[in-house]
């Protein structure tokens, strides 16, 4: 069977520090899965390897069954996985609009070049206004991105990493630092703009990751310990012991 991310054994370590172990995840296509864990579990490192920041030290990473392993992220980029970051990535002193034009450019064919006059990519302009309406953004469309509020800089971000067409998305906790209020209308936004792809994100919010996610995967010391349904995931006793607790019980409670 082919999936749309497989990791087989994947390890990472830096120095004599062993940071993924053996980390083994099978994602099929259009699945959300939600990745949580404690501070220091790997997440983050996982999502480097997947997206090509890190080379693993042993293991594999298989994109729609193509190794991925070791490649460039913009080779990863180009075979259609598309990630963003804890930290807003993206372009400060241009407009909403540009932000969003470059980030199909590459994927219309045109690549980074300054022998065309943007204007006159129609193909491209219109790709960029379609994204602007499915992030909410059309009133911010001339603002730079600097003056963003950080929800919107947030918007646009993943505005951004949708833009080239990419059907897997990695989004590195998407609602961190939000209000309830814009927390609720990211999760809408996310479930929006990501139909039809396959999901992974890195959560802390119990909330949002039981609301958000298909499935879970639990990462412990670099090992992904469940795998499985959030129900599943709230009843597995190994899980709570290892992480959860009484945020399990709580995120039940808000999902009621």
């Amino acid at each position: 069977m082919t999936y749309a991310l497989e990791l087989k054994d994947l390890r990472k370590n830096f120095g004599k520090t062993e940071i993924i172990r053996g980390a083994n995840l099978a994602v099929n296509a259009g699945e959300r899965i939600g990745i949580i864990g404690p501070n220091g579990a790997g997440k983050s490192t996982l999502f480097n390897l997947i997206s090509g920041r890190l080379a693993p030290t042993s293991g594999e990473v298989r994109l729609n069954g193509q190794r991925i392993d070791g490649q460039q992220p913009y080779e990863i980029n180009r075979l259609g996985l598309s990630r963003s970051f804890q930290i807003s990535n993206i372009f400060p002193k241009l407009s909403v609009f540009e932000n969003l034009r470059c980030g199909v450019l590459w994927s219309l064919g045109y690549g980074y070049t300054f022998l065309r006059f943007l204007s006159k990519l129609d193909d491209a302009n219109a790709r960029a206004e379609t994204l602007l309406r499915q992030v909410g953004l059309e009133r911010k469309r001339d603002v730079l991105g600097i003056n963003l509020t950080y929800a919107e800089q947030r918007a646009l971000e993943i505005g951004v990493t949708i833009a080239g067409g990419a059907n897997v998305i990695l989004l590195d906790e998407p609602t961190a630092g939000m209000s309830k209020t814009e927390t609720l209308h990211f999760i809408a936004l996310i479930k929006e703009v990501t139909v039809g792809k396959t999901l992974l994100t890195v959560e802390h919010d119990m909330g949002v990751v039981f609301g958000l996610a298909d499935k879970i995967a639990v990462v412990v010391y670099g090992e992904v310990i469940a795998f499985d349904t959030p129900a599943a995931v709230r009843a597995n006793a190994r899980v709570q012991e290892a992480y959860l607790g009484s945020s399990v019980a709580d995120a039940q409670g808000a999902g009621k």
